[in-house]
């Protein structure tokens, strides 16, 4: 279990509610407890119910729920053995409640102790089956443990409960992108933010899926739209600078890169994204300088030394970049940069054989390291070698494997790759493809069985740019009897979902505007003058979207230098998702 998901699945479990009702009765020091709670006023909490608990006539009912709230006035100030304490005297006191056992499965999730939580969530759920928290975060427990069918079904059964909780499809989101399913993870997020326009870790799952799949304005948008209320915090504007790079926007990632570092000064991170946007505009200088800060910083950085040593490169200047990269591997010799970095002085030095060995490694390692990508197909070379599924080839459809995902490819659209997402173990089965006339003509929709739920038999219809060569979107056609209402007029899809959530993508324009949305909310900022999004190579699925230039980006050194916009832009986003 990586540290980005355990991250993740603790941000969706904040957002449950914890704290038990303010306590009735007549206990004034409890009613203005219960109000400093709300407010946020931690502190001042605890020192009311502390006063309101000294009340020797307090029955054991009122005093348990008073502990109860008190041990949530310590969670939030980040006092977990405190607040455990609290909620261990409450359940003494009063063993039917099922909050305490909640909220104290919560404070042991958040310490790592999933399978004691887990306990606790199950007691709660025992006490109050309807208990959505609890089974959201129950859900989280199990997702931790690796019960992944067992999460999948407690998210389920939170969103059943309550259709507009945001917790729950973000979880459901998180376990989707842990199996390959950006494409299932933006449709659950699509609803999370649609019922929470504010709902922060949904915005920016939303965007590191985007990000997979190649959809980088979308991901700019909802990096956006994140900022919009969470001005302060450096991760957001080092993501979205990463992005800018990936739409070869230089200076605007340039800015964001800017803005992290004046808001955390103490951080390399910023410092490698500035410098890296800085040498992608020519200025080989500064990002020299700003790699020196950034090291000065964090000496131990194998990143700084393995940007340095590919800056050097780029500079024809082979023998600096050696030293570089010889201090990041002795620091991390395994990290995926390093060995991208490692790949490209190999390149040089004219040792193709092992430059191509090294980017393998690092693409092994971070699949969606797309430099590294790039530099093997700038090399000539397979990322690797995938195995063709004749048997579920469909008319001119061919589906191969990588990985144990699925896509297939066909011949009349030779830059087009398709993820054929499975919903569980097995192997999908193309059921139709239509190619839309009149005025959609251009798209289509490839139909796909795509496992099961529970008994259910999933389809799914991918809708496809087929002159663009790129995915729209893929979304559940039919679960079982219920089938998706799929509504085509005036340039646009309107899909109802199996949920009865509406989902519109404008595929033709009606009017002389250039968007092509599919949020249920848009940005409130479009992104201004990018160049066009990159057509996808005719690698196979995982390829495409993170190797779609052409150019050399070490082939021109004057343009370089001169400011050019023509050269490749680099952008390792996936690093920000996996701090």
């Amino acid at each position: 279990m990586t540290r980005s998901f355990l991250a993740a699945l603790l941000m969706v479990t904040a957002l449950a509610p914890a704290a038990a009702a303010p306590a009735d009765g007549g206990s004034e020091k409890a009613k203005a407890a219960g109000l400093a709670l709300q407010r946020g006023q931690a502190l001042q909490a605890i020192e009311l119910y502390g006063a309101a608990l000294a009340d020797p006539g307090l029955s054991n009912d009122k005093r348990a729920a008073l502990l109860n709230d008190r041990g949530v006035a310590y969670t939030r100030l980040k006092r977990p053995r405190e607040a455990i304490e609290d909620f261990n005297r409450s359940v003494q006191l009063a063993p039917e409640l099922a909050s305490a056992y909640n909220n104290r499965g919560n404070v042991l999730l958040s310490l790592g102790m999933a399978s004691e939580a887990q306990k606790d969530f199950d007691r709660a759920l025992v006490l109050a089956p309807s208990y959505v928290a609890a089974l959201i975060n129950r859900a989280n427990a199990r997702a931790l443990v690796g019960d992944q069918d067992g999460a999948m079904r407690d998210f389920n059964g939170a969103i059943r409960l309550s259709p507009k909780s945001p917790a729950a499809y973000g979880g459901k989101a998180r376990l989707d992108m842990q199996f390959n399913r950006p494409h299932a993870a933006i449709r659950d997020l699509n609803r999370a933010v649609g019922n929470d326009t504010r709902f922060g870790p949904g915005y920016r799952m939303r965007a590191e899926a985007h990000v997979i799949i190649g959809q980088f304005d979308h991901a700019i948008e909802d990096l956006t739209r994140l900022i919009s209320f969470e001005t302060t915090n450096p991760e957001h504007f080092i993501a979205r600078g990463y992005a800018y790079l990936a739409v070869r926007n230089t200076a605007a990632a340039i800015k964001d890169f800017q803005r992290a570092a004046e808001l955390n000064a103490k951080a390399a991170t910023p410092l490698e994204g500035l410098a890296l946007a800085q040498a992608k505009s020519g200025a080989f200088d500064s990002a020299l300088d700003t790699l020196s800060k950034a090291l000065e910083i964090n000496p131990r950085s194998a990143q700084a030394y393995a940007y340095r040593a590919v800056v050097y490169k780029l500079m024809g200047q082979g023998d600096l970049g050696k030293r570089d990269l010889d201090r990041a591997v002795r620091l991390d010799p395994q990290r995926p940069e390093v060995q991208w970095a490692s790949g490209e002085l190999l390149e040089l030095a004219g040792q193709r054989e092992e430059a191509v060995a090294a980017l393998r490694i690092a693409i092994r390692e971070r699949p969606h390291l797309r430099e590294a990508a790039q530099a093997l197909e700038r090399l000539g070379a397979e990322v690797s070698v995938d195995e063709e599924a004749r048997q579920l080839a469909f008319q001119r459809w061919r589906v191969f494997v990588r990985s144990g995902r699925y896509y297939t490819t066909n011949s009349e659209y030779p830059r087009l790759s398709v993820p054929l997402e499975m919903m569980s173990p097995g192997q999908p089965q193309i059921l139709s493809f239509e190619p839309k006339s009149g005025a959609f003509a251009g798209i289509g929709v490839l139909r796909f069985r795509a496992g099961k739920i529970g008994d259910d038999v999933i389809e799914h219809g991918a809708v496809l740019d087929l002159e663009a060569a790129t995915v729209i979107t893929v979304e559940t056609a039919r679960q079982g009897t219920k089938e998706a209402i799929w509504d085509w007029q005036d340039g646009k899809l309107i899909l109802t979902g199996i949920d009865g959530f509406k989902q519109t993508y404008q595929l033709r324009e009606t009017k002389p505007a250039a968007a092509v949305a599919a949020a249920p909310e848009p940005a409130p900022v479009r992104q201004a003058k990018s160049r066009p999004r990159p057509r996808p190579s005719n690698a196979n699925e995982g390829v495409p979207s993170w190797a779609p230039w052409s150019q050399n980006w070490g082939s021109d050194r004057r343009a370089r230098r001169e400011g050019s916009t023509r050269q490749k832009p680099k952008s390792l986003f996936e690093l920000l998702f996996s701090n």
